[in-house]
């Protein structure tokens, strides 16, 4: 096992993932003095933002406002900004991934990479962490911080598999044709069709609802302006067409062509190239799932104000699945308001002095009153 050392390693923390959450995260924990805690990373720091399509790009913008008292939005460290570090409003997901390495680099943080955790037990106020058949880690406390972008939603109706997801692309100038059906039209289902608009294809996007029209105050229910902009632009020239009320019922191969069938409709779609799922991404607790409690509907983890499994103390969720309710932390700038909570907790648990946390509550990596987060914009 790549640097851990003797065949049964003690640490106080474990956390799962070298994506924003994970190298948030042990950042804090680095700067409270927890020296005996570590990052495993399956594939290697930042690896699901490699491996985003080239085209695609953060919607929420940066910019270098660190020292007026706003951290950078896409920042996940105090002291760094995407925009200065990559020269970038928008990076692209390569790019960001770049930003992830300098800061945990710079950081120093003990990151173990290209090792993979087979099982996770938990007994006795400790977690054994199985790596590489025989190797494990003991630790006191688990953080699971591994992203969603490995997890696509593969089978989201009948036929699915006759169709290519977007987190499959490498990019959109490797597909072939001149016209496309995309499957989903909120963030990357829009994305993909302005990015194939912006080849010259011709593009239809599906979806059940219509959330090129929706409008809320909550970013994680609405389109972004970047996209909505961009969608602007490509839609003047005739080649995207949006069409709500369409859920998928099926979708058939016949004589190589696509026939997708729209529930209530008697006349399908055809499509001469392969559909495209945009249809976001599954739950990826994976191995720690049976260690959560869910909501009524199965949708989300249950979590104590610490975002602390409420069924098993001592594992914490970070990163994109992190929901109270209905406040969902699907985004950086959102999900990294909770490194200070998970990070405090962790520090009370093991006797350290925590008051160094304090700075990050005006810099958005510390937010502890849920109340806050509510309201309507007035104009």
């Amino acid at each position: 096992m790549n640097n851990l050392g003797e065949k049964l390693k003690k640490v106080d923390v474990a956390i799962i993932g070298a994506g924003p959450a994970g190298i948030g995260i042990s950042a804090m924990l680095s700067e409270l003095g927890i020296k005996k805690h570590v990052v495993v990373e399956k594939n290697k720091v930042g690896s699901s933002f490699d491996n985003w399509p080239k085209e695609m790009k953060l919607i929420t913008p940066s910019f270098t406002t660190n020292f007026y008292g706003h951290l950078d939005l896409n920042s996940i460290v105090s002291g760094t900004s995407p925009a200065f570090t990559l020269r970038r409003e928008h990076p692209t997901g390569q790019e960001y991934a770049h930003y992830l390495r300098a800061v945990s680099d710079y950081l120093k943080l003990p990151i173990v990479e290209d090792t993979n955790i087979e099982e996770i037990t938990h007994s006795n106020k400790s977690f054994k962490l199985k790596i590489g058949g025989t190797d494990l880690v003991e630790s006191r406390f688990v953080i699971w911080a591994a992203g969603e972008f490995q997890f696509p939603n593969l089978t989201p109706f009948k036929g699915a598999e006759l169709c290519t997801h977007n987190s499959h692309v490498n990019s959109w100038e490797d597909m072939e044709g001149d016209e496309f059906y995309i499957i989903g039209g909120f963030e990357s289902g829009m994305d993909a069709a302005v990015n194939l608009s912006l080849l010259g294809k011709k593009v239809h996007v599906l979806d059940r609802q219509a959330p090129w029209n929706d409008r809320d105050t909550d970013p994680s229910l609405n389109l972004s302006p970047f996209t909505l902009e961009r969608l602007r632009g490509q839609y003047q020239f005739g080649r995207i067409n949006l069409h709500e009320n369409s859920e998928i019922k099926d979708i058939k191969e016949k004589s190589g062509k696509y026939e997708i069938k729209i529930k209530g409709k008697s006349k399908p779609f055809i499509s001469l190239t392969k559909p495209i799922l945009a249809t976001g991404f599954k739950n990826n607790l994976k191995i720690v799932n049976k260690f959560f409690d869910f909501d009524k509907e199965k949708s989300y983890p249950l979590l104590t104000e610490n975002d602390e499994s409420t069924i098993t103390p001592g594992l914490f969720l970070a990163g994109p699945q992190v929901r109270h309710e209905n406040l969902i932390f699907c985004f950086i700038y959102k999900y990294r308001q909770r490194f200070g909570v998970v990070a405090n907790r962790i520090g009370q648990e093991l006797g350290v002095d925590t008051e160094v946390l304090d700075k990050y509550r005006h810099e958005g990596l510390y937010l502890d009153d849920l109340s806050c987060c509510s309201g309507e914009c007035e104009c």
